[in-house]
């Protein structure tokens, strides 16, 4: 009977280990119907801590069991219960996978959004230069402008990198600086995305709020709305948010983000 405790021991080590992986690590924060699915795994995570007990509990029983085809049963059923239990560790694996793929998509769908809205402004502040060789541009808008260019992109690269901090001080500076760039109302979106990411919910929705009513005719705005929406589920304000939701849809329906904005308002229902 010792010898069946010890052959089981490995497996229960390495259960208990997956189990105790921190599920929340492995995703990106954001996304509504992820976090929902998270919580529901969560449970599931419950659930199979409970039978993990049980399996040990019934692992304990053999040491006072003495009858030989009682042991046999016994363990017998345990390698069922193993055989299960590692089944549904492996599925819930895959599906915290999928979530985070999903959440993933999301986020690059956005980013090449942005990029597409970004890059004619990018182009107008960087006009290319003449072929041949030629004199150096004289110092002036040519200049400034390729001056915006950078700065821009060095906020961008912050951002990109997951250095939020310096990404908002750096797109700060940039709309301090070049508050009249067509980049500016990019700038201040990402301003409020990164304090979004920092889960800075309260600054976020001012910073989106600023977008909104310095530059009212921006691509951006659609995008703002729905940052703002997010920032609101997050503090808890979930009749602010639908409000949010319901704005962006009449006023953006054909935006994609109004489309974001009808999948996640049906996860409410």
């Amino acid at each position: 009977m010792g010898d069946g405790r010890r052959r089981f021991a490995p497996l229960l080590f390495f259960v208990g280990a997956l189990l105790a992986v921190p599920v929340h690590a492995q995703l990106f924060g954001g996304d509504d119907t992820a976090r929902k699915q998270i919580a529901e795994q969560a449970k599931r995570i419950d659930a199979l801590s409970q039978q993990l007990g049980r399996i040990e509990d019934s692992l304990k029983s053999l040491s006072a069991s003495n009858p030989a085809l009682e042991l046999s049963q016994q363990l017998e059923r345990l390698r069922q219960e193993m055989t299960q239990l590692r089944g549904q560790i492996e599925v819930l694996g895959n599906e915290v996978q999928s979530a985070s793929k999903r959440q993933r998509d999301m986020y690059l769908d956005l980013d090449t959004r942005m990029k597409r809205i970004e890059q004619p402004s990018t182009a107008a502040a960087s006009p290319p230069a003449a072929g041949g060789a030629g004199p150096a541009p004289a110092a002036g808008p040519a200049q400034t402008a390729d001056a915006e260019a950078r700065a821009y992109d060095a906020a961008q690269n912050q951002r990109r990198i997951g250095n939020y901090p310096a990404a908002i001080a750096a797109f700060q500076n940039f709309v301090a600086q070049y508050p009249k760039s067509p980049l500016a109302h990019r700038a201040m979106y990402w301003i409020g995305d990164s304090q979004y990411n920092l889960r800075d919910f309260k600054n976020a929705i001012l910073s989106q709020n600023k977008l909104i009513v310095a530059w009212p005719e921006s691509a951006s705005v659609p995008d703002a709305l729905l940052n703002i929406a997010s920032c609101q589920f997050e503090l808890g304000d979930t009749a602010a948010a639908r409000k949010s939701l319901d704005g962006l849809i009449t006023r953006y329906p054909a935006s994609d983000a109004a489309e974001k904005a009808r999948r996640r308002l049906a996860t409410l229902k």
